[in-house]
């Protein structure tokens, strides 16, 4: 256990930041879930530009690697592509 009282508030905030990066990282997961399993079409895109944004802003913090951030991103579009000119 943290005894100097730099660890301890070392601790404390690596804490905050675990809670705080669980919540982004649900948050995320989320808009992914509800971009794939969304139906109509002004719903779906809806949906994927908000998972898209998210993904951007946890690439750039680095929550998620910068790389799987886009590949998730390329993934959709061509996903949504293919379903779209299946219809």
């Amino acid at each position: 256990m943290a005894r100097s009282r730099q660890s301890v508030k070392r601790h404390n905030t690596d804490i905050e930041k675990r809670l705080r990066n669980r919540s982004k990282l649900n948050r995320l997961r989320t808009a992914l879930r509800r971009a794939a399993e969304a139906a109509g079409t002004e719903e779906k895109s809806d949906a994927m530009k908000r998972a898209q944004s998210l993904l951007d802003k946890a690439g750039q913090t680095r929550l998620v690697h910068p790389n799987k951030a886009r590949r998730i991103q390329s993934r959709m579009a061509s996903k949504a592509a293919a379903e779209a000119s299946k219809t």
